[in-house]
């Protein structure tokens, strides 16, 4: 029974990494050039490499609040 489980599990992972695919349309006489720029635009969006930067080093929850509110009050000096 467990081995059941664990192939639901992997074909759910596996589900949710499809939906998670990036998909660039193309315009029939658009360059490659233009479709890569329009791909590398949207992978920056999604944020994987902010994450995996963030993900390389554990940050304690109490630095992670205090750097929140130096740039807060950053944010607010700038409005001032």
């Amino acid at each position: 029974m467990q081995s059941v489980k664990n192939n639901c599990n992997f074909a759910a992972l596996k589900k949710n990494r499809r939906d998670n695919m990036l998909v660039v349309q193309v315009k029939e006489n658009e360059s490659i050039e233009k479709a890569l720029k329009k791909f590398k635009k949207k992978f920056e969006r999604t944020g994987v490499m902010r994450e995996l930067r963030d993900r390389k080093q554990f940050t304690k929850p109490s630095i992670k609040k205090r750097q929140q509110l130096i740039k807060a009050r950053y944010k607010q000096s700038l409005n001032n």
